[in-house]
């Protein structure tokens, strides 16, 4: 019976972590049509193209996904520099979701743009103080006239990818570990009585 296998463990993070990396490129892509509507580029929100969801979430995470499935694949027979290389690419992995992270946050307090009522788009809550923020008094939402629903549409989804942005970074992080323990150990030990 193998006591470790660190080739599992990896297979098992792959797997989670393809449809998060979907999950994040579909927010992310979601963020450019507030509410279902196609706007003017000039008119979405400055921190959507950041392509944290479709770069950082998406790309960095499937890349080392592939790997850990690879990795993960050849059970005890994993060579150690799969798990080397899956340590490399999780580091990127890491750093795509700590990225997603970092903007959907920004995202999150500084608020949408929009249309306030006279035609012209602007960021009604980018001035905002903490103890004050919009996200805290859903009055103030109405201030956007267009397009409709965005803050909640904003909200939403850069909640979203911030919650996947978290959860990749700790999974890759696990795998940083893992991979590091598979790579100086071998992938599989055996215990025989």
């Amino acid at each position: 019976r193998a006591a470790m296998c660190t080739g599992k463990c990896s297979k098992c993070i792959g797997i989670t972590l393809f449809p998060l990396a979907v999950c994040a490129i579909v927010s992310n892509i979601l963020l450019y049509f507030p509410n279902g509507q196609v706007l003017q580029l000039s008119e979405i929100t400055d921190l959507v193209w950041f392509f944290h969801g479709i770069l950082g979430a998406g790309i960095l995470v499937i890349l080392p996904a592939f790997m850990m499935l690879g990795a993960g694949g050849a059970g005890c027979c994993a060579n150690r520099c799969g798990m080397l290389l899956s340590v490399i690419l999780s580091v990127l992995g890491f750093a795509g979701g700590a990225y997603c992270v970092v903007i959907s946050s920004l995202g999150l307090i500084g608020g949408p743009l929009c249309d306030t009522g006279d035609g012209e788009y602007l960021y009604p809550f980018r001035n905002d103080t903490l103890e004050d923020n919009y996200l805290f008094n859903q009055t103030t939402w109405s201030i956007c006239k267009q397009p409709e629903n965005v803050v909640l549409w904003n909200i939403i989804l850069f909640s979203i990818l911030l919650v996947i942005g978290v959860t990749e970074a700790i999974l890759c992080f696990i795998q940083v570990i893992n991979g590091l323990t598979g790579f100086i150990c071998g992938t599989c030990m055996r215990r025989r009585k």
